[in-house]
């Protein structure tokens, strides 16, 4: 009898890579394009995984509606730019991420996806400056999808694969992923190295320290 298909999703931002650095500056850069006081450091890292609407009403909610989204549009810009600039730099990847992957992706019952606040064009990029296109079978970005914690990015990545709820794991270093992997029925897994600090990953099955520990998670959650 054939092992059934497991999905494994990944968060992007703080969980397969660090790109504080670049969100930082980004964030940075379109409050002070409008002249307005720039958030703290930690304020910025706290809404990394909500797309950039839910995020800019977060961090300035007391401004308008259009200087919310004329910040979402000076982000955008100077993001890319930074992008164009450092290249993969910008966003490299964490210790083990890449050895995960590959890992993960030998085995022939186990599907690979992405459930990630960034941009389709984000995304692209940076699973092309990383040499990732042959990796995910299924990639969800905030350009399709209501912001995390929603759970319409693991529920089309379930449709688009074909992977019931059980068989399926969302990792990530947010409350936002443990939300939406809760929502969606699925177990979420917490990683420690990411930009929650590890009291908001309450909602997780279990929280890895350094992704060495994955596979005896993922044996343990489905065994």
């Amino acid at each position: 009898m054939s092992a059934p298909l497991r999905l494994v999703l990944f968060d992007v931002d703080g969980t397969l890579v660090d790109s504080q650095g670049s969100i930082v500056a980004a964030m940075t850069a379109s409050f002070q394009a409008l002249s307005l006081p720039v958030p703290v450091r930690k304020a910025i890292l706290s809404i990394v995984g909500l797309s950039l609407p839910n995020a800019m009403a977060q961090l300035a909610p007391e401004h308008s509606n259009s200087d919310q989204q004329r910040l979402v549009e000076g982000y955008k810009q100077a993001y890319h730019a930074h992008r164009l600039e450092q290249g993969a730099a910008s966003s490299p990847l964490y210790p083990g991420a890449r050895d995960a992957i590959e890992a993960l992706h030998a085995v022939p019952e186990i599907l690979l996806g992405v459930a990630t606040g960034k941009s389709q064009r984000g995304l692209d990029a940076l699973i092309e400056a990383h040499g990732l296109e042959h990796y995910f079978v299924t990639r969800q970005v905030a350009d399709h999808h209501p912001s995390k914690p929603h759970p319409s990015m693991i529920d089309t990545a379930r449709s688009e694969t074909g992977v019931d709820a059980a068989n399926t794991v969302m990792i990530g270093d947010t409350r936002f992923d443990m939300d939406m992997a809760l929502a969606a029925g699925v177990t979420g897994i917490g990683v420690s190295w990411g930009y929650h600090d590890r009291s908001a990953l309450d909602g997780a099955t279990c929280v890895i320290e350094t992704f060495d520990q994955l596979p005896q998670a993922l044996d343990e959650i489905w065994t």
